[in-house]
Order: C-alpha cells, then sequence, then structure tokens
C-alpha cells in the first residue's frame, strides 16, 4: 500500500485523551510507579503538563498546530512507564508512534511528537524542536505536594519531601521580557531549598537549554527570591 492510500487527519488532544488505550495506559502506568515509591504519573500530571506546554507555545506565538502538537506530545510522555520505568521516554515514544498511527495521524506531525517524547528526559534529551522545548519546560515545572503518594515517605525520600513542600509551582511566560520564569512556594519547615537544588539542577538547566531554544531566557524564583 502506498503512502497515498492512507487516509491522514489532524488528531486533536481530545482525541488523544479519549483514546481507551491512552487512558489504560496512563492509568495502569501511574499504578505501577506507586507500587516502587515513585511520585503521581497519572492523569493529573499528564493533564497538566499538556495545558502548560501548550500555554507556553501560545504565549510565544507558535502556530496554533504546534500548540495542539505540544498538549498531544505531553499528554503521551510517560505512557512508556507502562513498560518500565527505565527508559521510559523512549517506550513511550514508540507506544505514541503507533497510537497516532493508528489514530490517522500524519508521518511528519508522528515524528515531531515522537521526537518530543523521546527527548523529554534529563538524562539523554535535548530540546530538538519547539515541541520539545515546551514539553521539557512543562513536565519538569510539575513540581507539587499533591503529587506525594504516601506524606509518611516524605520524612525518608528527598523527592517526596520537595515534592511535599512545594505549595505552589506556576510557569510563567514573559513575552515582552523573553523570560520563562518557574515561581514555587516552598515550605521550608518540610524542606530546604538546597535540597530541591541537590535533586533538580540537571532539571533545572534542561530547562535553561529549552527556554533558549524557544528564544527566551530561563530564570526561577523560589519564596520569591531569583535564584536562577
Amino acid at each position: 500500500m502506498n503512502e497515498k492510500s492512507y487516509k491522514y487527519s489532524a488528531i486533536t488532544a481530545e482525541d488523544v485523551k479519549n483514546n481507551p488505550i491512552v487512558v489504560k495506559f496512563i492509568q495502569s502506568a501511574n499504578e505501577y510507579l506507586g507500587t516502587i515509591g515513585y511520585t503521581e504519573h497519572g492523569i493529573r500530571h499528564v493533564s497538566l503538563v499538556a495545558s502548560v506546554a501548550e500555554n507556553i507555545l501560545a504565549s510565544l506565538d507558535y502556530p496554533k498546530r504546534f500548540q495542539e502538537l505540544a498538549a498531544i506530545a505531553a499528554y503521551l510522555h510517560d505512557i512508556g512507564n507502562v513498560i518500565n520505568r527505565q527508559d521510559h521516554g523512549q517506550s513511550a515514544a514508540l507506544i505514541a508512534m503507533r497510537i497516532l498511527k493508528d489514530m490517522g495521524a500524519t508521518p511528519d506531525e508522528i515524528a515531531l511528537v515522537i521526537s518530543a517524547i523521546g527527548n523529554h528526559e534529563e538524562e539523554i534529551g535535548d530540546p530538538v524542536n519547539p515541541v520539545a522545548a515546551a514539553l521539557i519546560l512543562a513536565d519538569k515545572s510539575d513540581v507539587h505536594k499533591t503529587r506525594v503518594r504516601n506524606p509518611e515517605f516524605a520524612v525518608s525520600d528527598i523527592h517526596d519531601r520537595v515534592n511535599f513542600a512545594a505549595e505552589r509551582s506556576f510557569l510563567k511566560v514573559l513575552k515582552s521580557k523573553k523570560i520563562i520564569s518557574l515561581q514555587l512556594t516552598i515550605d521550608t519547615q518540610k524542606s530546604q531549598v538546597m535540597e530541591y537544588f541537590e535533586i533538580f539542577m540537571s532539571r533545572m538547566l534542561m530547562c535553561r537549554r529549552a527556554a533558549n531554544f524557544l528564544d527566551c531566557n530561563f530564570e526561577l524564583i523560589i519564596n520569591e527570591r531569583k535564584l536562577l
């Protein structure tokens, strides 16, 4: 069958969210991560990341289709956890490729989405396109106490402790100043600011690269003090 015989369509983020395989895989992946002590990576997380990623590109006047693709990539970015936490970005990209192909997405849009998904983790990822840059920034900005499954773990686990201490997290795009600002409010009685840097510095450096790709500077503000 040649390429012209395929019927392509403009897949929307809503189409992806309503896909039963997507729903089940995200729910199952979140359950599996819970059994090994990871913070929440379910529907709440991917929905928020999708909204923020879309808003980043909208605020910077990227075409609406890029905004939609950023939301799609963000919604699917953690679906690979249904297989294994290790290399879940690559697993997610391959799963997303099959799902989007079956839904009738065009090859060029599939390529854009899966490259973004495969590059969202700081260990091996890079902002290779605007969708990837928006996904990176949106994903790494989701630091909040609601992600902690068992507050008792925060006593011994630094990741849970930092998330549990985060009362507010907001990613703000200042278009006129070309600044993307991550603004956090942390309860220092639960976790010190230094602990945030101890575990998230590599993520913040990745956010800086992503912001630079979008022709912006990245800044980190914690408790109203600029730290990056």
